[in-house]
């Protein structure tokens, strides 16, 4: 879990960098803190938004209802795209304030919106919100802890932000159910932007130190390599690199479809808006709270296994919830979905470190993320549409059946135990080491 205490002789403690859960734990518990603000402004759409579309906007189109999904899905993956080489140009902490400040009118625009326009632009801040607060808490926690805790550091960051987006899909379905869709639902995506900003200005410190002193102490030293060279080493030219982003966006297209038709289908068989919080809160909590273990299995087991059959496990729930119509059933087939998430989520997040050097990891990350949460803009798009002319059951089934190809797609391609491995230097000194490009 730690590695070499990387001292400057002749500085202060205080210009020591250590990597290691341990000996970072109070930035790395504030940024699990921020990280759960971050989810459930997710949250506070899970269950009322959709409903707003089809009840108080009155939209008959399934496609229609789910394009503030394509307008979050499409521009969180740009987003991610970018935030690894501001992170490396700006610093970590100045990308995640930015992120904030995209995400404080979000709330304010869902109370007051007058149109489904409205919506779609709130949903397009949303998604540079999360594509750049979410991938610094990641980023930032991975640079935190060094190699050995990957898994674990991932596994943390998820459990937080995920169960934070269940919760809160469960409170805004009891207070609609008591107060109406909007607007006292959306009242916790206030909070939720203004304590995130507060704590990201105040208390969360740049990690970028961090990363220059794993850089410099590490086995394989790599010239400086250019954005597009990343971009095609992660889309396609490394084999666990191009695993993981295809898995990535499966797993997000299948989580775009259940956001945006799960509330609908549910509805259409007269199951009320309370209960369809429940279900809608049971995904994503299983997925966050599982996570804390399979995040740290993923360093003991290794990363592949737990992808594959956690692509498997979504898929038997995604064929469970579109193939039966029963409340019992869809609890099942929403813990399946969940736990299946939970085993794929910071896996594939820490194989994708895995096969990253740590002067390119940043930008890697960025890539894949943008490849995953592009994920959401075609399963909404793509299950509105199958949904409009085939109906809600078709939508769901076809898109597990998506899932468990995915799965075996990663099966033949992925191979188990492609890390970078740290070297050993035990001494860093910050002020003559080579930063890494842009830092």
């Amino acid at each position: 879990m730690t590695m070499p205490d990387l001292a400057i002789p002749g500085e202060s403690p205080k210009r020591a960098i250590r990597l290691g859960l341990k000996e970072n734990w109070p930035q790395f518990a504030l940024l699990v803190l921020v990280n759960a603000f971050v989810g459930g402004m997710v949250g506070i759409e899970r269950t009322v938004v959709p409903l707003i579309g089809a009840e108080q906007f009155h939209l008959a189109s399934t496609t229609l209802i789910t394009s503030f999904i394509v307008s979050f899905g499409l521009v969180k993956a740009f987003a991610n795209l970018v935030s690894g080489q501001l992170a490396d140009v700006w610093g970590r902490k100045r990308v995640l304030v930015l992120g904030w400040l995209f995400g404080l009118p979000v709330p304010f625009m869902i109370i007051w919106a007058p149109s489904w326009e409205w919506i779609v632009a709130a949903n397009a801040l949303l998604g540079i919100n999360q594509g750049l607060a979410w991938s610094m808490t990641v980023i930032m926690k991975v640079d935190l802890v060094g190699p050995k805790s990957r898994g674990l550091a991932v596994g943390l960051n998820e459990f937080a932000g995920y169960l934070a987006v269940g919760v809160t899909a469960l409170l805004t379905g009891y207070l609609a159910s008591q107060y109406g869709l909007r607007p006292v639902p959306i009242y916790l995506g206030i909070g939720y932007a203004a304590f995130g900003l507060l704590f990201s200005v105040l208390l969360i410190r740049d990690t970028r130190d961090h990363v220059r002193a794993e850089t410099a102490g590490h086995a394989r030293q790599e010239a400086p390599i250019r954005f597009s060279e990343v971009f095609a080493m992660t889309s396609f030219r490394n084999r666990n690199l191009f695993a993981a982003s295809q898995a990535g966006l499966v797993n997000n297209l299948n989580d775009g479809m259940s956001w945006g038709i799960f509330p609908l289908f549910f509805s259409s068989l007269g199951l009320g808006v309370e209960r369809i919080g429940i279900l809608k809160a049971l995904y994503p909590a299983s997925w966050g709270l599982l996570q804390v273990a399979t995040g740290p299995l993923s360093d003991r087991w290794g990363r592949k296994g737990l992808i594959v059959w956690g692509m498997w496990v979504q898929a038997a729930g995604l064929f469970i919830t579109g193939s039966t119509g029963h409340f019992a059933w869809w609890i099942l087939g929403s813990l399946l979905l969940g736990i299946g998430t939970a085993m794929v989520y910071p896996s594939l997040i820490a194989a994708v470190s895995d096969a990253s050097h740590p002067s390119w990891r940043a930008r890697s990350l960025s890539v894949y993320r943008f490849w995953r949460d592009l994920g959401y803009a075609i399963g909404a798009l793509s299950a509105g549409l199958i949904a409009d002319f085939f109906g809600f059951s078709a939508a769901i089934l076809t898109i597990g059946a998506l899932t468990f190809i995915s799965g075996l797609v990663v099966a033949a391609v992925m191979r188990e135990g492609a890390k970078t491995t740290p070297g050993t230097a035990p001494v860093v000194d910050l002020d003559t080491c080579a930063a890494p490009p842009g830092g």
